[in-house]
């Protein structure tokens, strides 16, 4: 398997690039993982080598961007209540299966013909499912079903030389949620969410009940950040389509280009707090804990669902406002973008204490705000409604942006102080751990408290 401490194959790195050690710089020896036969626990933090992103696993993301804006499109025409319980079932599947492409993507070389073709075959699988999602409830349910479950049994296919793949969450894959959606397809709307929902409830609780199998696993740090990177990436792209193909039937008149600005910056903001202040933060967090297989379930698996549902419901609401600026919203549409924005700040508080067991003031409050106004502006014109929302997301990010620099001159400080130079810092501990958990968006004050966690966790 090919390591590398520079750009990855695919372009450059999306996590960042200050204050995140690479695996290389925190230790890294030899290779480990399903090839070589040595444990997370054997090798030990930081000591799995770089790994590069593959053109294949690119291309396969592609597919996603067009399932994406197929799951966007069945909320926008259902966004009550029940369109969103419903899209978030259909979506579980969808990102469940990109999540087992990348994790086996992760932990095996994909990079020869045979990789290339599983890759491939789970993106035609994962096309087919993409195609079903907007009747997926009505005649295509059981192509949604045969696709997803498809896809597992490829996933299981080439994973299969790993002594008890059975027994874990791709097995779960094949043998449980994948003939719970096939099932499902074949019922009347009502069971069918029913029996979807557990499905998703059995792919998500999989990692947990295995945990301990996963124990064996050794995840490469640096690979793993990346990759759910730029899947959200990929979700933030949405909301530029919904801002774009909208205003592209408009007249783009005046208010109508303000309202395309207002809603771009609402998506700058959201990119910003992701890859400026936390995408470092994630990835030295995975480089330096004790149980990268924990670090990744909690932050990555989990943590991005949370944020990729989030920045969906956020496009939708693009779509609304963009299309008529000058009218009130209705409540569905305001919740699907205010909502939104609030999962996805709160969603941070949750990675940050995973990460670092401190708390996120900052998000926690703007996301607070923000939930507490959706009373509020159901009753105002959209435009107002979109200025609003950027201006508490710019403020946030000026906000975090002189708390980060704070903190890494603080950090940086301590770390040329004359009882730090007579000591030498362990790989992962501050500076470097200071500078992440700063990244993060630390408060000042918690900063230099949370600065060495990471590597104590």
């Amino acid at each position: 398997m090919s390591t590398t401490t520079g750009e990855p194959a695919g372009g450059p790195d999306t996590t960042g690039g200050t204050g995140a050690p690479s695996a290389a710089t925190a230790g890294a020896a030899a290779p480990t993982g399903a090839a070589t036969g040595v444990t997370e626990a054997e090798a030990g933090p930081g000591r799995v080598e770089e790994k590069r992103v593959t053109w294949a696993e690119l291309y396969f993301d592609l597919v996603f961007v067009f399932a994406i804006t197929q799951v966007s499109g069945l909320l926008h025409h259902h966004h009550d209540w029940v369109g969103v319980a419903r899209a978030l079932v259909v979506f579980v599947p969808v990102y469940w299966c990109w999540v087992g492409t990348t994790v086996q993507a992760n932990i095996r070389d994909v990079d020869t013909p045979k990789g290339r073709i599983g890759i491939l075959a789970v993106g035609l699988a994962g096309l087919f499912m993409a195609l079903a999602v907007p009747a997926a409830y009505e005649g295509r349910g059981l192509l949604l079903g045969a696709g997803y479950w498809a896809a597992r049994v490829v996933l299981l296919l080439v994973l299969i030389r790993i002594p008890g793949v059975w027994r874990g969450p791709y097995g779960v894959g094949v043998l449980v949620s994948g003939p719970l959606l096939l099932a499902g397809g074949l019922l009347p709307e009502g069971p069918r969410t029913a029996l979807w929902a557990l499905a998703a409830a059995c792919d998500l609780s999989a990692p947990l009940i295995f945990r301990s199998r996963l124990a064996r696993v050794a995840y490469h740090p640096s690979h793993m950040p990346e990759r759910f990177a730029l899947f959200l990436l990929v979700a933030l792209g949405e909301s530029i389509v919904g801002i774009g193909a909208t205003a592209a039937a408009a007249r783009l008149d005046a208010v109508e280009l303000a309202a395309v600005a207002l809603a771009f910056t609402i998506s700058c903001g959201l990119w910003w707090q992701y890859f400026v202040h936390a995408a470092d933060a994630m990835r030295h967090a995975v480089t330096v804990a004790d149980s990268r297989r924990d670090m990744i379930r909690r932050i990555f698996q989990y943590g991005h669902l949370a944020l990729v549902a989030a920045v969906i419901a956020v496009a939708v609401g693009f779509g609304e406002t963009v299309a008529d600026p000058r009218q009130s919203l209705g409540p569905g549409s305001v919740a699907l973008l205010y909502g939104g924005c609030g999962l996805y700040l709160l969603t941070f508080g949750y990675t940050r204490w995973m990460m670092f067991r401190a708390m996120s003031t900052t998000r926690i409050v703007a996301a607070a705000v923000v939930l507490a106004l959706v009373p509020v502006m159901v009753r105002l014109p959209a435009i107002v409604v979109l200025a609003v929302l950027a201006v508490v997301l710019v403020v946030l990010n000026v906000v975090e942006h002189v708390r980060v620099e704070r903190a890494v001159a603080a950090a940086a400080a301590s770390a040329s102080s004359p009882a730090a130079a007579g000591s030498v810092a362990p790989a992962g501990s501050a500076p470097a751990g200071a500078v992440a958990a700063a990244a993060a968006g630390a408060e000042a004050n918690d900063g230099a408290a949370g600065a060495d966690r990471p590597a104590a966790e």
